[in-house]
């Protein structure tokens, strides 16, 4: 396998990946999350899976 058939693999099963889950899930921009949120007063919410119980 050379270099240029592998990279064309990779490019297409990501473009194929890309299509399914555009398919199977519309993307819904008013349900979305917010990409970047400094300084949005929103405190962190959930724990951390490896505290210990109390």
């Amino acid at each position: 396998m050379t270099r240029r058939f592998t990279a064309t693999l990779l490019v297409l099963g990501l473009a194929g990946l890309l299509a399914f889950d555009l398919t199977t899930t519309p993307p819904n921009p008013y349900k979305a999350p917010v990409v970047f949120a400094f300084g949005s007063g929103l405190a962190a919410s959930g724990g951390f899976c490896g505290a210990l119980p109390n």
